[in-house]
């Protein structure tokens, strides 16, 4: 156990080491100032602009940056709906897998377009190569679209701002050929020489200890798993994701994979601090995500290491943890650390089954996802904390008396009442679809029977899951839950798509109405946003909002599952 502890102490300090210089990097990217990149990148980005037509150097409004975003995300969209629904005939299909359904392809697509990666299917038998790269590009381009509208968010409260907020298609090719393919690059060939394999051959044919012959399915998985981990895609090349020996073979690939789901995250935060040149604020920030992230790993990973009650019961030795769903060369504990890592992230990607959790680990895991801030996904996380820190003025100021101002604008009536629209779409996503859901089964369990393998507390748990991972573009599950139906490809589908794109809206728009207002410098009366008591109001009103909206569910099912077992 000590070991396991350190492991994990190791991975989460060598992420913030590398996360500050990183942070100082991403910022020099979004505020355009020389890299030693630059020589290598500058003629790439050049032809990709030829080629497109695009001028990069023509500055965009806010509004114009969000109609770049959603015209983008729609021609994607489309593309993978092609794709996945004609993979039969394409290229790259050795093993002959079949062509999607049109209800599971529009969740796929969906799902890979909106940087969520929810997988209601396998994907060594799911996906031709073909499909399997065709969503690698999107999680490449999902990932740098987050990134590059969060920069605009960033560059609205710079000291040179101005209303035109650079280029988004600029800024998304910057995102991905600067940022995430040069570590994308790193991170695959580490993989690659742990024996994670880079082929287009098809199924090898190994014999068995027993005499028996088995297909493996091979593929391009040494590529396409960094890039899930560090855009927090979290779609597995395979299946059952990390828990593969093939995409997560050893401890060491185990703690590079959990290193990539929250660098960029946390990186954001200090590329933020650098683009606005406020350091201390964006130390606060990661205070504040850090805290919450704290609160839900040290619980989590004591859990699993303490084991399952009644297990125990029955005599079975758990000296090691609680090892139902987990695999020995990655551990308890490791397995525990990557669940919450993953949850509080949009990353999704998993090394355990989430559904063999323990009942409050999972609910930690649940609530990481209902928060939807502490870390987040890339960009994209930072948006929602900026939500919180909208209301957290707002309150502040009318504690002390003063008018909410945020980095010298005045935050009005207008610009809470989107913040506030913003922090309810979530929960009434997440609570509308579980009570949908719910009210279907238990008026007609005949027809739903498939749906639950799990009827009750764990049963309820499966489904409040899976409609949480959706609203927070996260993508694992409780894998007990029958998903692969009409009903959940298309209910998950439209959840994901409102889930991702209105909580990029109401930041942008936040940020375009303040930067139109007059500056004003800040003063005696000023509420001071860089301090650890504002970031103790802002975690405060993270906790009313997720506390007061999701208690009484979570009552409903995990809480309920853990007094099950001792009553």
């Amino acid at each position: 156990m000590p070991t396991e502890i350190l492991g994990i102490l190791c991975t989460y300090l060598l992420v913030l080491a590398a996360a500050i210089p990183l942070g100082r990097y991403i910022g020099k990217v979004f505020s355009y100032e020389p890299t030693r990149l630059d020589v290598l990148f500058n003629p790439l980005d050049r032809l990709f602009f030829k080629l497109s037509g695009i001028d990069p150097r023509l500055p965009m409004s806010w509004k114009e940056h969000l109609q770049a975003l959603l015209t983008i995300n729609l021609v994607w969209f489309t593309v993978s709906l092609f794709v996945l629904t004609n993979m039969e005939w394409l290229p790259l299909n050795p093993d002959g897998n079949p062509s999607m359904s049109a209800d599971l392809a529009f969740n796929t697509a969906v799902s890979f377009v909106t940087n969520t990666n929810l997988q209601h299917y396998s994907g060594e038998s799911g996906l031709s190569y073909f499909g399997q790269l065709t969503l690698m590009v999107w999680q490449f381009v999902s990932a740098a679209t987050g990134m590059a509208i969060c920069s605009v968010v960033f560059l609205a409260f710079s000291p040179n701002t101005t209303t035109r907020l650079g280029n988004f298609y600029s800024l998304l090719v910057r995102s991905a050929t600067r940022i995430l393919f040069p570590l994308a690059f790193l991170g695959a060939v580490v993989l690659l020489l742990n024996g994670v394999p880079m082929t287009f051959e098809g199924k090898a044919a190994a014999t068995t200890l027993e005499g028996a012959v088995q297909e493996i399915s091979r593929g391009p998985a040494a590529a396409f798993v960094p890039i899930k981990q560090l855009g927090t895609n979290g779609g597995g090349y395979y299946g059952t994701n990390s828990a593969h020996p093939l995409e997560n073979p050893n401890y060491l690939t185990n703690m590079l994979e959990t290193a990539f789901i929250f660098l960029i995250p946390i990186a954001m935060v200090f590329a933020f601090g650098y683009v606005i040149r406020r350091k201390k604020l964006a130390w606060m920030i990661y205070g504040v995500m850090t805290l919450g992230f704290l609160l839900l790993v040290i619980p989590s990973v004591l859990n699993e290491l303490k084991g399952n009650p009644v297990i125990s019961t029955l005599g079975i030795d758990q000296r090691l943890g609680s090892f139902e769903g987990k695999e020995i060369r990655v551990g308890a504990a490791s397995s525990a650390y990557w669940a919450i890592n993953t949850t509080v992230t949009s990353n999704g990607s998993v090394n355990a089954m989430h559904d063999s959790m323990t009942p409050l680990t999972g609910m930690f895991a649940m609530v990481g996802m209902m928060v939807n801030c502490f870390y987040g996904g890339v960009g994209v996380g930072f948006l929602n904390f900026f939500v919180f820190i909208i209301l957290g003025v707002f309150m502040g100021g009318l504690m002390v008396g003063r008018t909410p101002e945020f980095l010298g604008r005045k935050v009005e009536a207008r610009e809470v009442k989107i913040a506030m629209c913003i922090a309810l779409v979530h929960p009434l996503l997440i609570l509308g679809g579980t009570a949908l859901a719910s009210h279907l089964y238990v008026t007609d369990p005949v027809e739903y029977a498939g749906w639950l393998n799990n009827p009750g507390f764990h049963g309820f748990s499966e489904m409040l899951y899976e409609f949480t991972s959706a609203s927070a573009n996260n993508g694992s599950g409780f894998e007990g839950l029958g998903d692969n139906t009409p009903f959940w490809n298309i209910a998950c589908g439209l959840v994901m798509l409102l889930a991702r794109f209105l909580p990029i809206i109401g930041p942008v728009a936040i940020a375009g109405l303040l930067i139109s207002k007059k500056y004003i410098p800040e003063s005696a009366g000023t509420l001071k946003t860089d301090t650890a008591t504002f970031g103790l109001l802002v975690f405060a009103v993270i906790v009313l909002v997720a506390a007061l909206s999701f208690f009484p569910a979570l009552t409903l099912g995990p809480l309920a599952e853990y007094f099950s077992l001792y009553y």
